[in-house]
């Protein structure tokens, strides 16, 4: 990985000891913030908070990111594993209901290092943008308790249009297929989700039709009782300048048409976001 990097779907061949990957990161942990995160689904944030951490870099590159200087690697701290380690300890001795891990892909290596110093008491969250290779999250997997991943498009169109990534529904959803079939819905007598899969998708502005398609293919293969989680938080952000349609949040008619497509395919296992969630004060403040 470190001289001719492979990790992800890109495979860009970079040197990462020497330079940086496509995902902007070298082989050096590189942090922008961690803390106690309420925003979360229920079951994932509970009363305290999920223990999250945001790592640095992205190979998806969405020009709507909203944590966009994290993606772009604008921000952040490198640490060590053995850093990493003692931060899963703080945060759980903080109360942490879990150890969450944002935008881990292309430090898995290093994280599975910082989870044989210390494995947490708590569950631990790999929280993903899905454009994965299997191959490597087989690498993470036996740390993982619950997957938390984002299915963003079906439409090779719009993937393409919004990440240059044509291929990102073929890539993502053999990704989650694999997260589906590695863990089993688990509540704990607090319940707080101890183990399985939350699907998220987010709907776009004029994305009413890739986001039923997105449902639609959730509903054929969901098993193990994953959730899927329907999120209404778009903002406006990154550079969307090329993008007229995505200048505004999307309309309470569009969030209404997908949220009835969910429910008239009889799924009752979901979250729904309210649209008040879309707003930039939900977007953390990076310390690093």
């Amino acid at each position: 990985m470190n001289t001719n990097c492979r990790i992800c779907p890109i495979e860009c061949g970079a040197n990462r000891k020497n330079g940086v990957g496509y995902c902007g990161q070298s082989d050096r942990i590189k942090i922008a913030k961690y803390y106690l995160h309420t925003f979360e689904e229920p079951p994932i944030s509970g009363t305290i908070g999920s223990g999250t951490v945001f790592f640095c870099g992205c190979n998806l590159q969405c020009v709507f990111c909203q944590n966009y200087e994290l993606s772009r690697s604008k921000t952040g701290k490198e640490i060590s594993p053995h850093e990493l380690a003692q931060i899963f300890k703080e945060l759980e001795d903080m109360g942490a209901h879990n150890i969450n891990l944002v935008t881990p892909a292309h430090f898995v290596h290093q994280i599975a290092e910082a989870f044989k110093i210390y494995r947490p008491k708590v569950p631990v969250v790999y929280n993903t943008h899905s454009y994965e290779k299997v191959e490597t999250l087989a690498i993470i997997d036996p740390y993982v308790d619950i997957y938390l991943p984002d299915l963003k498009f079906f439409s090779p169109e719009l993937a393409k249009r919004y990440t240059g990534k044509g291929n990102y529904f073929d890539v993502a959803s053999r990704a989650i297929s694999f997260m589906m079939s590695s863990k089993k819905t688990v509540f704990g007598e607090d319940g707080l989700l101890k183990q399985g899969v939350v699907v998220r998708h987010m709907i776009m502005p004029l994305g009413v039709k890739d986001s039923k398609q997105i449902i639609d293919w959730f509903a054929q293969n969901r098993r193990n009782g994953a959730f899927i989680s329907l999120m209404g938080q778009y903002t406006p952000f990154g550079e969307n300048e090329k993008f007229p349609e995505l200048k505004r949040t999307i309309t309470k008619r569009e969030y209404q048409r997908v949220y009835e497509h969910l429910l008239s395919l009889g799924i009752t296992d979901y979250f729904a976001q309210e649209l008040g969630s879309a707003s930039e004060s939900f977007i953390p403040k990076w310390d690093f």
